[in-house]
């Protein structure tokens, strides 16, 4: 495999001696990595090459880590956030993941554990491209992404979407199992119809809940992420 073809990582750490076991570390897992020690560096690296992951400490003497995380999601929901802190502290980790990141570890941690939570945020990440899925099975009904309808697959009827209904499913199905805020959801599918008042999200939500659930009332495919937004879960069977 060529280097550039590996999935690009960047370790942004100001502490020297740890970002360099960090760099050598991942670098022997087949990954390209990048080291940086700070939030400027990262900045000028991103809008050179949008990286496949970043591991971002909290603590930076420049910038605050929560800040360079949501500058990042706001750069591309494609790029995979790992969080790392010294503290332990879950006000921590609830500001981490509301800002966006895909996960987050805590100092000191095994390189085996970074290592395995690294893997699952790249293979998330890298289901997001839909190229060669026509159909996505979303609750009771199929999302048919040519067509841009939904199906009830007991009957084959079809259900015309609008414009903004459509693209909230596609970027659900883009992002399975991954908690998506409020306000980037309404950022990403908001450009036909701008809606000004924070509730929007909700009331398209709870429209597409009633076409897509089994029970609206009890719904099991979009699911509330509290303090955060709402995350698609595909069916498992």
């Amino acid at each position: 495999m060529h280097m550039e073809n590996l999935p690009h990582i960047v370790v942004v750490e100001d502490e020297a001696t740890q970002r360099r076991l960090l760099v050598d570390y991942l670098g022997r897992q087949n990954f390209r990595i990048s080291g940086v020690d700070c939030g400027a560096a990262l900045r000028k690296l991103v809008k050179r090459e949008l990286p496949a992951l970043v591991l971002l400490d909290v603590g930076l003497p420049d910038e605050d880590g929560f800040a360079l995380a949501r500058w990042l999601r706001e750069s591309s929901a494609r790029i995979g956030i790992i969080m790392v802190t010294a503290a332990s502290d879950t006000v921590d980790r609830v500001v981490g993941l509301e800002t966006g990141a895909d996960d987050y570890i805590a100092k000191p941690f095994e390189p085996r554990e970074l290592l395995a939570r690294v893997k699952s945020v790249l293979r998330r990440m890298t289901g997001a491209p839909l190229a060669n899925v026509k159909r996505i099975r979303m609750g009771g009904r199929v999302l048919d992404l040519e067509k841009r309808v939904l199906v009830d697959p007991t009957d084959g009827r079809e259900e015309t979407l609008t414009a903004s209904e459509f693209d909230l499913l596609k970027v659900f199905a883009e992002h399975p199992n991954k908690p998506l805020q409020r306000d980037w959801l309404l950022e990403v599918t908001a450009h036909r119809e701008v809606e000004a008042f924070d509730r929007a999200i909700d009331l398209r939500i709870t429209r597409l809940r009633r076409k897509i659930e089994l029970d609206p009332a009890h719904p099991t495919a979009i699911r509330t992420v509290r303090g955060v937004g709402y995350m698609f879960v595909p069916p498992t069977h």
